[in-house]
């Protein structure tokens, strides 16, 4: 890359226009938010310098934590490096040796890992199958049970069924982990997620747990997770991946801060993305293309064969466009595909451009 992030990328030299990045608001290389971070640098410096518990939590992550609860419905949140180290810190946290981790078979390697890593017995239940989920769970014998899913599935674009699995978690009583990385700033009535609004009528401890990230359409970087006092507590006496690493730089909390008020008050970025995701669907269904079943924006094509996806994404790139072509074993074998995503930044003449050259493809 030679340019900022965007829709109009110079990539190796090249101009393209970008169905790749998961910038969802176009907020990466929003001015408000690159002025936020230079004013947290010239106050603060660059590097936080040490994990939290020391020296590293400054002003401008206490800020951030306190409006990112308010915004989610949770009593508190906690910052991490990354989207990774926050599901390794958590699953690993809430679970040990003995228990048990029910994940859905289409989630994020870093929800699998952090099963793994916590030495718990893993079993993924079908995707999105509430039915299996169930039978996993009445077969648990007593076990200590997390359940961790995403709530938008990366590479499919669909939206996991939030309500009825965490219905099933309280009557059995697990946990919920849900990783909403790309629901957070898009979905929702105020962009807080696929959680947003779903969960009103529950007690604080039985709703799920929350993780977000601050690198998708927040366009800075971080994450974070909310969850009610007493589980923050705990995370920030276990959960590894907080206690043991450098705090992230209290610039990046500063921008994040700019982005998330950005979303709060421009509700029209959301209504302009979701016209777009609209608009490309009913276009590609009408030129007999093969969508998911996503309302999200991410839009998957499934091509089928790794080499077709390939030459399909080469001949895009040709002429312009760019969009990356996803094969096994990030996907499953035979489904090979074009991962397109639309952000608030493109225009209606944006996704008609990519629609002409999509049907053009052979």
């Amino acid at each position: 890359m030679h340019s900022p992030q965007g829709i109009h990328i110079v990539l190796e030299n090249t101009p393209y226009l970008s169905f790749c990045s998961n910038d969802y608001l176009g907020l990466a290389n929003d001015t408000r938010v690159k002025n936020a971070l230079i004013e947290g640098v010239t106050q603060y410096g660059v590097g936080s310098g040490a994990a939290h518990l020391i020296t590293g939590h400054f002003e401008p992550h206490h800020e951030l934590e306190l409006a990112l609860a308010k915004h989610t419905g949770r009593s508190r949140v906690l910052l991490f490096s990354t989207g990774y180290m926050a599901n390794l810190g958590v699953v690993d946290a809430l679970s040990s040796r003995g228990d048990l981790v029910l994940e859905d078979k289409l989630n994020h390697a870093s929800l699998i890992d952090g099963a793994l890593y916590s030495r718990a017995t893993l079993q993924r239940y079908k995707h999105v199958d509430m039915h299996d989920l169930e039978k996993r769970l009445n077969a648990a014998n007593g076990k200590g049970v997390l359940i961790a899913t995403d709530a938008v599935f990366s590479m499919d674009g669909d939206i996991a069924p939030l309500k009825k699995l965490n219905a099933l978690a309280n009557a059995y009583g697990a946990r919920v982990l849900v990783d909403d990385a790309h629901g957070i700033g898009v979905l929702g009535e105020n962009g807080a997620g696929v959680c947003d609004q779903l969960f009103d009528n529950e007690k604080a401890e039985d709703k799920p747990v929350i993780m977000g990230t601050l690198g998708k359409a927040f366009g800075t970087f971080g994450a974070f997770v909310a969850a009610n006092d007493e589980l923050i507590e705990w995370l920030i006496q276990r959960a590894k991946t907080y206690v043991f690493t450098t705090a992230l730089p209290p610039a990046m909390a500063a921008a994040a801060l700019a982005s998330l008020r950005i979303i709060q008050t421009e509700p029209q970025r959301r209504v302009h993305l979701h016209a777009l995701i609209e608009h490309f669907r009913q276009r590609a269904k009408e030129m007999g293309l093969a969508l998911m079943a996503s309302q999200t924006p991410i839009q998957p094509i499934v091509v089928g064969e790794e080499k077709k996806a390939l030459d399909w994404s080469e001949q895009l790139r040709k002429q312009g466009v760019l969009v990356k072509a996803i094969r096994p074993p990030t996907v499953p074998e035979g489904t090979s595909r074009l991962r397109i995503t639309l952000s608030a930044a493109h225009s209606i003449d944006d996704v008609e451009k990519l629609l002409s050259e999509l049907e053009k493809l052979s």
